[in-house]
């Protein structure tokens, strides 16, 4: 699955994303919290930071443009200096705010957050002060943001409606949307306001409610992933929709699919800083990975990493597509350990050198483990991200010229020594004589050899440099060899 989702964030670049809702302004004031106030019992803050981003339909085409989508925003701002702000904000993050309405009489929604700062460091949200005008618009309004919706939806691959009830979203515009992701075969996603009726939204792709809006919905607690089970068919059938992925925290998701299919997707555990955006990022996510025609399984599968990813965040901070990638690629190496056959390796090792990583290789039999071999698997970390480490398999050390009864430790187990120590990231056994094949397949930017081999030949020195890499010698360890070790445990005790 890993490689299927990475997959899909690089087939999902460079497409376009309709993104439909509620845009406003979220604005944070950072100030340091060092006393209590004398007028009453409440901390003052002392301004250090102000930040001004894109929040609501907003977040979620800054999380989309993150993950190398186009968004296409249609909503709308007031006439005022928040929607230009809004324009260079959208701008900014990737965004094409061409599709915004601007409406006499309502300001652009604004929500302000005092944050305080303990030790100049500790965030705390302690207020939040929200400026806006929640009345549905105009039937006049709602009809130049369809105007805007059937100009820009030609280009897209998939549409998603942030609702946070905000007045933008009402069953003529979601009727005419839905009917235009019918028309040309795209999905139509629904991230839904906090409200006790789904009939807006029936006929879409997918309605992504949370644990608190779901059991809202259908007035029952859902405490747990059984809870929701039993649930599946009133849930779906509440929410009107073809699918419906229910968000469960901890507790990753749950898919109801259109033929009343129900599978749960986990999530790893993690580390709360704040849910601000989550759901915006799980929007997103989906759009992204449906855009890119991915399966629901496989889009909600991506959305649970990227909003795992958002609650370790404070406020609404888009998650790139080279965080994913790496959470990713995280997950796969732990999964598969570091013990790789050379072709379960390379398409890894691609991702992360993608990412900018660079890889150090190095080489040798590693009998018996000593001082000298820890030390430069460290020198080799010193000198690159990624450390490979090539292994002699028992047939190709028995054709070096050691003893016969070399190799003292089997091949597996002298891998899993290897696998156990921090600086090494893979271990790859090689049957040849000399490691060159296999240097010639990871394409390390360093090669490391011990510095006796000065003046020697290096096997696949001369590839390393041909490709823009480097040959670095690590001091050798006097006194240290695995033959030296063996001839000490040999010789008679009295010699």
């Amino acid at each position: 699955m890993w490689q299927q989702l990475c997959d899909l964030i690089e087939a999902a670049h460079g497409r376009h994303v309709l993104v439909v809702g509620d845009f406003m302004i979220d604005r944070y004031l950072y100030g340091d919290a060092e006393r209590i106030s004398p007028e009453a019992p409440v901390p003052v803050i002392r301004v250090v930071r102000r930040e001004a981003t894109v929040g609501g339909a907003g977040s979620v085409a800054a999380d989309i443009a993150a993950l190398g989508c186009v968004p296409h925003c249609v909503g709308i701002v007031g006439r005022d200096a928040n929607s230009e702000l809004m324009d260079d904000l959208l701008n900014r993050v990737g965004a094409d705010p061409s599709g915004l309405v601007r409406v006499d009489g309502r300001p652009t929604t604004e929500k302000t957050r005092l944050v305080g700062l303990a030790q100049h460091r500790h965030r705390q949200q302690l207020i939040r002060v929200d400026d806006e005008i929640t009345d549905p618009v105009d039937a006049a309004t709602t009809g130049e943001l369809q105007d805007r919706i059937a100009a820009l939806v030609g280009s897209c691959a998939a549409i998603c409606i942030e609702d946070y009830c905000k007045g933008v979203v009402s069953s003529s515009l979601m009727g005419s949307i839905i009917e235009a992701g019918k028309v040309r075969g795209i999905p139509v996603l629904v991230d839904p306001a906090p409200i006790d009726n789904y009939d807006l939204y029936a006929g879409a792709t997918i309605v992504t409610p949370n644990r608190t809006e779901t059991e809202r919905l259908i007035g029952r607690r859902l405490m747990d992933i059984d809870a929701v089970r039993e649930s599946a068919g009133r849930i779906r059938e509440a929410c009107g929709s073809e699918c419906v992925c229910v968000t469960l925290d901890a507790h990753g998701a749950a898919l109801i699919s259109a033929d009343g299919g129900f599978e749960h997707i986990p999530t790893k555990p993690r580390d709360v800083y704040d849910v601000t955006g989550a759901g915006d990022a799980v929007l997103a996510a989906i759009a992204v990975a449906t855009a890119a025609g991915a399966s629901m399984r496989q889009a909600v599968t991506l959305a649970n990493v990227v909003g795992g990813l958002e609650v370790e965040k404070f406020g609404c901070v888009p998650v790139t597509r080279d965080e994913i990638i790496g959470e990713l690629l995280t997950e796969h190496h732990k999964e598969l350990g570091k013990i790789r056959a050379v072709g379960d390796l390379l398409p890894e090792l691609d991702r992360r050198k993608a990412r900018g990583e660079t890889v150090a290789f190095t080489n040798g039999c590693f009998d018996l483990l000593h001082v000298g071999h820890v030390r430069s698997f460290a020198f080799c970390k010193q000198h690159a991200d990624i450390v490979v480490v090539g292994l002699n398999s028992d047939a190709s050390v028995r054709r070096q010229d050691k003893a016969e009864d070399r190799p003292i430790v089997s091949q597996d187990a002298r891998a899993e020594v290897l696998a156990s120590l921090a600086d090494i990231d893979y271990v790859v056994l090689f049957d040849e004589d000399t490691p060159q094949a296999l240097i010639e397949s990871v394409r390390p930017e360093v090669l490391v050899k011990g510095e006796d081999y000065a003046g020697k030949f290096i096997a696949g020195e001369a590839f390393v440099k041909a490709n823009g890499g480097k040959v670095v010698l690590f001091p050798v360890v006097a006194g240290q060899s695995t033959t030296g070790l063996i001839d000490r445990i040999r010789r008679p005790v009295d010699a």
